[in-house]
């Protein structure tokens, strides 16, 4: 397929190929089904935690919930920098100045997480 249409009649090839695949797959998940799917009691019912929903469909959410999950990102962030840190470190003339860099990084994160355990936010009451 070369010429001035060749890279299209490729890509329609390969289009062509791909619906293929899809009708395929789904015409083999119809045909290889159970005729009827198992219905367990409270299948359809509302699931959280475990727990049968008891009171209104609107309650507010603790604010710890969201102190834990910007707790979490913080060190996600953190070990998404200490990676490329420590392929930086191995190269030569950058042994001291990254060393400093990241000193100065980690001590950031560590008196917040100081200043959040000295206020007992990390406290689970």
């Amino acid at each position: 397929m070369t010429g001035y249409l060749g890279s299209y009649a490729t890509l329609g090839l390969l289009l062509l190929a791909s619906v293929l695949f899809f009708v395929t797959a789904f015409s083999a998940n119809r045909v290889l089904r159970p005729a009827r799917p198992a219905d367990p009691f409270g299948k359809r019912a509302t699931y959280e935690c475990g727990l049968d929903p008891v009171g209104a469909d609107w309650a507010q959410m603790q604010i710890r919930y969201y102190v834990y999950a910007y707790l979490y990102v913080l060190f996600a962030v953190e070990s998404v920098f200490l990676f490329p840190w420590a392929v930086v470190f191995d190269r030569p003339g950058f042994g001291m100045v990254t060393v400093v860099e990241m000193a100065v990084f980690v001590a950031v994160l560590a008196l917040g997480i100081l200043y959040a355990w000295r206020k007992n936010i990390l406290r689970w009451s």
